[in-house]
């Protein structure tokens, strides 16, 4: 389990000194344990690919080459990015439902390992394009399973979705797409649900994947040189969440990878689980300070200079159901609580990070330390509205801060 935010404050508070707020802080420490983790509960089965999405920063992504096997892109934007921090392009893997077909030219030009399929068009689009530059496109195929367990952040799967091929349809279209002479089949990949910290669904979903694996790789002959198992790892943003034990899924899910690894089809299969925010989310804090402490209609309404515009999934905005608050203190702590609805700086009411949370008494200038931060931040917030400043990004390496927003 990775220390609390609290050990940090020391650092926290040189960092906004420094670099100012609203700002992000990532520390590369809390990466290195988490990869080492996962590759000592995993790493007997699987290499991991880590998804650009999750957090993009070019400084970031230079980092990890080397550290993380693979990554997975989705759009070629993200392949310019990775190919701009010293990536080569056979490690990575274009995914997304929706790729022009300029993205998918560029992406064969440059060499992209994998290209993702997600539909039947595609791969007719992209077999064309391979023609007409004179390429055989490596492909693995995206299949939406029909069920999705309960447990999940969110469902990509199971229900009328754009991503991938469902798999009452997959019986027609996969041979078609295997029939296809400019493009290399090497595999399939499934990534059904995401955020998930129940255990029990976790299993259930790679089950449903290895037993779908077997089907389609069986209906068409393959013997599939790589398999991508997107993990749906979750990682604890509120309180009462409690931490996934990975061991204890690898030890629970052994033997159905031993059983698949004994299959002759799959003896030699590259096995990849592919993550985002497990492997980068607990390893970023969003700091804030407060400007202003007001008091409304009963509530004590505090007032800081980063909101939805800085972190729009700490406001709850981000793919959840039920609106609860981040985890969060005070850096520095400080005695007692009181209950405080905290607001960022933009017009709009629902511009709110937190509300009835508890929280030391506060005054203009404290600083407060937002987290799990270190995913699904700058880049998927509304940085551009109203014109507020957009947050810092400061990367930690070995004790050392250095600013890592991109264009600063």
């Amino acid at each position: 389990m990775l220390p609390p935010w609290s050990d940090a404050d020391p650092l926290l508070a040189a960092a906004a000194e420094r670099f100012g707020t609203p700002a992000y802080v990532y520390l590369t420490d809390r990466i290195e344990q988490r990869a080492d983790r996962l590759a000592q509960d995993f790493g007997r089965w699987f290499r991991l690919s880590y998804a650009v999405k999750a957090n993009p920063n070019p400084a970031l992504l230079g980092w990890l080459r080397g550290r993380v096997p693979l990554l997975d892109v989705s759009s070629i934007g993200e392949v310019r990015r990775a190919l701009a921090a010293g990536w080569p392009a056979g490690d990575l893997s274009f995914t997304g439902p929706a790729k022009r077909p300029a993205e998918l030219a560029e992406a064969l030009a440059v060499g992209v390992g994998d290209i993702v399929l997600e539909s039947l068009d595609e791969a007719l689009a992209l077999n064309d394009l391979a023609s007409a530059a004179g390429q055989v496109a490596r492909v693995l195929v995206h299949l939406s399973p029909d069920r999705v367990p309960k447990g999940f952040g969110d469902h990509m799967a199971g229900r009328p979705s754009p991503f991938g091929i469902d798999v009452e349809e997959a019986e027609a279209v996969l041979p078609q797409i295997a029939a296809l002479p400019h493009l290399h089949l090497a595999g399939l990949h499934i990534y059904s649900g995401t955020q998930s910290l129940k255990p029990e669904a976790i299993l259930e979903n790679w089950r449903i994947f290895l037993a779908q694996f077997r089907q389609f790789c069986t209906l068409i002959g393959l013997a599939p040189e790589r398999l991508v198992f997107g993990s749906g790892l979750g990682i604890p943003h509120h309180a009462g969440d409690q931490p996934l034990d990975t061991a204890a899924i690898a030890a629970a899910i052994a033997p159905d990878l031993d059983a698949l690894r004994a299959e002759p089809a799959f003896a030699r299969t590259d096995l990849v689980l592919e993550l985002g925010r497990h492997l980068v989310g607990e390893a970023g804090v969003f700091l804030t300070r407060v400007l202003r402490v007001k008091p409304s209609r009963g509530a004590r309404v505090v007032l800081c200079d980063g909101g939805m515009n800085a972190h729009l999934a700490a406001t709850g905005q981000f793919g959840m159901v039920l609106r609860r608050n981040y985890l969060m203190h005070r850096v520095g702590g400080g005695e007692g609580a009181e209950k405080v609805d905290l607001h960022g700086p933009l017009c709009t009411s629902i511009d709110r990070l937190a509300a009835g949370v508890d929280l030391p008494p506060l005054a203009p200038g404290d600083l407060i330390a937002i987290y799990p931060s270190g995913a699904y931040g700058p880049t998927a917030s509304p940085q551009g509205f109203i014109s507020h400043p957009h947050p810092r990004e400061v990367l930690v390496e070995g004790g050392q801060m250095q600013d890592v927003t991109p264009g600063a």
